[in-house]
């Protein structure tokens, strides 16, 4: 039977917020980042196991407690040098069947709703490729000069913005990801094989942490407890 599977990239330290702490480990509304994310994915019915890969020197981990996501979350000590690195590694250590789906999640998108994974699985579980929730851009895009002055002014026809989850098939996403190149997401990587990934409407809501301020949107939105 092919199972839905979650992978949570999480090696990484997120500079952009300058913190001594990696990023998935500062604390959002007292709990650490990433556990917001973890708590969806695992919450998901429809989700067998949530890999969260890690790097092989992470100290932190285990100064938290996981034990209310239970046997769901499989922490792996396998992440890599980039994002690519380790999604890949992240799937060798999982040893998932070809078939079976897998929805690669940021740690740093606590917004997540159980709503966003519903929609998703239910929009690509047919699929033959595969696809991620974006959310079309609104706003007016300039393109700049070396200067940092407008150089002209873009169109956004057409333009939607990535978000995660990304689905995939673990058979694909892997042959994908073994090509010679990095990539920024999961679906450049399947593009890059010449296929052409779903866009399943996502909500704005559902955005990155990136810098400082971004922790004071993410609280206010759990606070309304969209979750």
């Amino acid at each position: 039977m092919i199972e839905f599977h979650a992978l949570v990239p999480a090696a990484g330290f997120g500079k952009r917020m300058g913190h001594e702490l990696p990023k998935q480990y500062l604390p959002l509304a007292g709990q650490p980042l990433i556990a917001r994310a973890l708590h969806t994915l695992c919450s998901s019915p429809e989700i067998s196991t949530v890999f969260v890969v890690l790097a092989p020197d992470d100290t932190l981990y285990h100064s938290h407690d996981w034990s209310r996501f239970g046997d769901k979350l499989q922490p792996l000590f396998c992440g890599g040098e980039t994002r690519s690195e380790t999604v890949l590694n992240g799937l060798l250590a999982s040893e998932l069947e070809p078939d079976d789906w897998v929805l690669v999640h940021d740690a740093a998108r606590p917004c997540l709703t159980q709503a966003h994974v519903a929609r998703l699985i239910a929009e690509l579980r047919d699929d033959a490729v595969g696809g991620i929730l974006a959310v079309p851009v609104a706003d007016t895009l300039k393109r700049a000069d070396d200067h940092d002055r407008v150089l002209r002014t873009e169109s956004r026809e057409r333009l939607w913005q990535a978000q995660t989850p990304q689905m995939f098939r673990a058979g694909l996403l892997t042959q994908a990801l073994q090509q010679p190149r990095d990539f920024t997401d999961e679906a450049s990587a399947v593009e890059a094989l010449g296929l052409h990934p779903k866009l399943v409407l996502g909500e704005p809501s559902n955005f990155k942490v990136t810098y400082p301020q971004d922790m004071l949107l993410a609280e206010l939105l759990l606070s309304k407890k969209i979750n």
